[in-house]
């Protein structure tokens, strides 16, 4: 990749998560699998339309739901999840919104990813359950750099492995948290993974990304590492319900 390319995907990212915590109602980012491509009126298009549907009501009461739909070679797999903190409510709208919106973006892709703040909505031509997803990924930062960066990021990574601790130990594979900063804000993350997924490989999806943090986040007051089975964000202000 270009430098100048490079850059302006920088910027963008940058921008893009500037625009979701100012209004938290646009998709974060996305990704159209490239295994395979439908036409109009393919039967696989009619059992994906069903699947969205019916994640759009199976998700929202527990904020998880997977299913699929269909037989090969028609089969849809697809899972919903929303954020811990999410209201049931919030939470369909959110799946629906993603259902609706990944088919304007990915219309003949048989695989698509999308992520809200509230949620992410996944499918595929090919079954995906239980599997750690690490190729769907991508990251996000606000752009203001804390004064003290090595401080800082032993803190955010010490928090955040306490979460993910945490995270793979409960029903929900979900946590949040704080803690304090010397002479700063309160620090406050967030962890989760797709409840696909088992407990260990949990564990190990949330260790791999919070790997990630240098090469994310570097001094970075606010940041987020985001995949298709876990993801981990933090902050210098609250950013989930209590």
């Amino acid at each position: 990749m270009s430098s100048s390319r490079f850059a302006s995907l920088l910027f963008l990212l940058t921008f893009a998560f500037l625009l979701q915590a100012a209004f938290g109602v646009n998709p974060i980012f996305h990704f159209c699998s490239n295994t395979g491509n439908f036409s109009a009126y393919d039967p696989y298009e009619g059992k994906l339309n069903k699947l969205t549907c019916y994640l759009s009501f199976q998700a929202p009461p527990s904020g998880f739901g997977l299913g699929s739909t269909g037989q090969t070679p028609n089969q849809a797999y697809g899972l919903a999840l929303c954020r811990g903190d999410v209201s049931t409510p919030d939470c369909q709208t959110c799946v629906v919104e993603a259902g609706n919106e990944i088919g304007k973006l990915c219309p003949s892709n048989k695989g698509a990813i999308i992520w809200y703040d509230n949620c992410l909505l996944k499918y595929s031509d090919t079954e995906f359950f239980g599997q750690i997803d690490n190729k769907s990924m991508f990251y996000l930062w606000n752009g203001r750099v804390v004064s003290d960066p090595q401080s800082f990021n032993q803190k955010t990574k010490e928090l955040l492995s306490q979460l993910a601790h945490e995270a793979y130990a409960t029903p929900k594979l979900y946590a949040t948290g704080e803690t304090e900063l010397y002479g700063s804000p309160k620090l406050y993350g967030l962890t989760q993974c797709t409840r696909d997924l088992s407990s260990s490989d949990c564990k190990k999806c949330l260790d791999g990304i919070i790997g990630k943090l240098p090469s994310c986040c570097d001094g970075q007051e606010g940041g987020r590492v985001v995949g298709g089975s876990c993801n981990f964000r933090y902050e210098i202000y609250p950013f989930v319900k209590a």
